[in-house]
């Protein structure tokens, strides 16, 4: 099929599929004597898992190493192991978010509660202090947070 059509399958923008293919994650076609690139029908399902695979996170160099082979096979391990990898650093990022946004509740509910005898030219000292002091328990990257 040629691009205009594998655009219309997957809803994506021809000069995105052709992105994907100079990056080596779909299957570099075949150009017909006229110029046009012809992909194979696979092409649909391939763009598929990629644009799915980004939208959970994955990067395209991850995504280029879970996908199946030049010869159809896919790395059953190393694709397990890939997924998991992802779930795990998903769940070390909703970690970070619910401690960012438990000390964003706390800094709000401080504010609603006691800066009326602060003058109004000290509050921002006193806001940014308030709030440097519960960052220092604050995880700081994926290891720290499992």
């Amino acid at each position: 099929m040629k691009i205009g059509e594998l655009a219309k399958r997957t809803g994506l923008a021809a000069s995105r599929i052709r992105f994907y293919e100079a990056s080596g994650l779909i299957q570099v076609v075949e150009r017909k004597a006229n110029g046009y690139r012809e992909y194979p029908s696979e092409a649909v399902w391939m763009l598929e898992i990629i644009t799915r695979a980004q939208s959970a996170g994955f990067s395209l160099d991850e995504i280029r190493h879970l996908l199946p082979t030049p010869q159809n096979t896919w790395k059953h391990d190393e694709l397990l192991e890939g997924l998991k990898h992802k779930v795990t650093e998903i769940e070390a990022l909703q970690k970070r978010l619910e401690y960012n946004k438990t000390q964003l509740l706390v800094v709000i509910e401080t504010i609603d509660r006691g800066m009326e005898d602060i003058p109004c030219v000290d509050r921002p000292t006193w806001i940014l202090n308030r709030m440097c002091a519960g960052l220092a328990d604050a995880p700081v990257n994926s290891e720290e947070s499992k």
